[in-house]
């Protein structure tokens, strides 16, 4: 998206206006944050929106304080100001057809085979949002069927997302499982077949794909119900093998869609179930088990994703066959994050493999992987609803959440110094009486109180800084002003600038840490890798899960298992 005039104009009032608030220090983040928020429309364009804003702080950096004010009352009138970071306000939720206050039945149905990920968030937000407005009931019943070989139902995943619920603030009404309720299934299944609605068939995997392919009919589709009923308790008493025999539903196989062309209902399982064990060897795939429990349940609406209007059709279908009316439907299109590659097979393989730090690992980008990192949930829940119940499918940068986050931790979240592959420099001239001074825990609250640090004249800086400026003038970051030599040590070691004066100039800010009381740090960062560098020693007190700012770096998280005095001190990468 080319930024427009007028876009561009709001951006430039507001990298300006964040620069007064700061010294005259431009930050590209909060700018970000603000035009996002006062403008929902934005959020899809966030990633050349945030181009633009670094690039306006770029040309800004080191600028007079003065300057920066006459360049600001240029702008024009306070018409065009950036409006402050609100609540984001998206498109509302329609009313659900039908529903009456206090009867509204809605359900999750997550399948136990990992972790709820940032892609669950709709299914999570959406239903509670619609429990909370009609102040209804909300089922969690677990998909729990037997699964695959591929795909294994696993103890820990029913605790573990019934954790996952209670992170997001969504506490289900009732907790179900589908494998305690398999036997209700089979009345259901009998009264499709009375009706001539289904058949078993016994073709082989490759004949049966050719034929749905070409609309034609299998020798077992010519069973009358009797015929049916005898091979369907030959399936139900042990005589069919695994794979031998599927109950099938009998459809039009001229329909326009070939995949609706007699779709299995039942199949024959021997896998052991971590619940029920080899009670049941007949297995109801999904979207029977929900057409007979939507009803059972009292389900009034089913709220899902677009792609399982597969399941709407079949449900309606086998409603329609037996002369039952179940819930409507309300469907939302795909989101995606762009940076989010969300596979829970690969995470599981990963996970268990060790490759990943378990499912709390940035890579999975589960509801705990975004907790570890700093991400209220509220926060993905203002993001998620945001958009609706829109069908069209929306890829959105993670910028748009992490604005949405942001929001939430800027105006209190305490502010300390971290450095990356810090190098020693030892400024010469530095003045004595600056070995100790206060910094500010908030750049805009002063209520929060300032920390005493050490400073020079030893100091660890950033070898990306030392060498983009090196044998310049810089500023250590509110604190004196220095002159680098021009030659930086290739790998470790250390050198010697020189002290040049106090005031504030307009000159590159460089991130420092006192060396007389550093402490190391582990960044864990989103691709799952390890930063590794120096901080101020205020962070020997970091408390588990307690979140700052690194100021120039981004707001991090402890890690959970971290005591005060450990070193590193581990913390984990929410966002910039």
């Amino acid at each position: 998206m080319p930024v427009s005039p007028e876009i561009e104009r709001r951006a430039r009032r507001a990298v300006l206006e964040n620069a007064l608030e700061h010294d005259g220090e431009a930050r590209t983040g909060p700018v970000l944050a603000r035009l996002l928020a006062g403008d929902a429309g934005l959020r899809a364009h966030a990633e050349e929106l945030r181009t633009a804003v670094a690039a306006m702080v770029a040309e800004l950096e080191g600028l007079p304080v003065g300057e920066l004010a006459d360049r600001l009352d240029r702008l024009g009138g306070p018409e065009a100001r950036a409006p402050r970071p609100k609540r984001a306000e998206g498109p509302e939720l329609p009313e659900l057809p039908g529903a009456e206050p206090g009867k509204v039945v809605l359900r999750l149905a997550p399948f136990p085979s990992g972790g709820l990920h940032i892609g669950n968030g709709r299914m999570l937000f959406v239903n509670q949002q619609y429990r909370e407005r009609y102040r209804g009931r909300l089922l969690l019943v677990f998909d729990d069927t037997v699964g695959s070989e591929e795909k294994r139902v696993e103890t820990e995943f029913f605790e573990m997302i019934l954790g996952d619920l209670d992170l997001a603030g969504v506490r289900p009404d009732a907790v179900l499982y589908k494998s305690d309720r398999i036997s209700s299934h089979y009345p259901w299944a009998r009264r499709v077949i009375e009706k001539g609605g289904a058949y078993v068939c016994r073709c082989p995997a490759e004949l049966l794909r050719e034929n749905r392919l070409h609309g034609l009919a299998c020798p077992e589709r010519a069973q009358v119900p009797g015929e049916t009923l005898v091979e369907w308790e030959k399936m139900l008493d042990g005589s069919y093998a695994p794979g031998a025999a599927v109950l099938r539903l009998r459809t039009d196989l001229a329909d326009p869609d070939p995949a609706f062309r007699d779709r299995v209902l039942f199949r024959i399982s021997d896998l052991d179930h971590p619940r029920v064990g080899h009670r049941y060897r007949v297995w109801p795939l999904l979207e029977f088990s929900w057409a007979v429990d939507d009803v059972e349940l009292g389900v009034t609406h089913v709220l899902r994703g677009k792609d399982l209007v597969m399941e709407d059709r079949m449900e309606r279908y086998l409603w329609d066959l037996l002369g039952v009316q179940g819930p409507p439907f309300l469907h939302w299109g795909i989101l995606r994050i762009r940076e989010a590659k969300v596979s829970k097979s690969k995470s599981y393989a990963e996970v268990k493999s060790g490759l990943y730090d378990g499912w709390a690992d940035p890579r999975t980008w589960s509801l705990r992987s975004l907790d570890r990192r700093g991400i209220a949930m509220e926060a993905l829940r203002e993001f998620t609803l945001s958009f609706g119940l829109s069908l069209a499918d929306i890829e959105v940068p993670a910028e748009t959440l992490y604005a949405e986050n942001r929001k939430r931790l800027d105006a209190s979240t305490v502010r300390r110094s971290f450095v990356a592959e810090p190098v020693r420099v030892e400024v010469d001239g530095y003045p004595f009486d600056l070995a100790e001074t206060t910094l500010a825990n908030h750049p805009d609250r002063p209520e929060l109180g300032r920390r005493a640090v050490t400073a020079g004249p030893e100091f660890l800086l950033a070898r990306t800084d030392l060498v983009v400026h090196a044998g310049h003038e810089v500023r250590l970051k509110d604190l004196v002003n220095v002159r680098l030599p021009a030659d930086i040590p290739a790998s470790g070691g250390s050198m010697r600038a020189t002290f040049t004066s106090r005031p504030n100039q307009r000159l590159p800010r460089l991130q420092w840490v006192g060396a007389r009381d550093a402490v190391p740090v582990d960044v864990l960062e989103i691709d799952g890798s390890h930063r590794r560098g120096v901080g101020e020693g205020a962070l020997r007190a970091a408390r588990p899960r307690e979140i700052f700012q690194f100021e120039r770096y981004g707001f991090v998280r402890v890690d959970a298992d971290v005591s005060p005095g450990d070193e590193p001190v581990r913390v984990v990468f929410g966002h910039a």
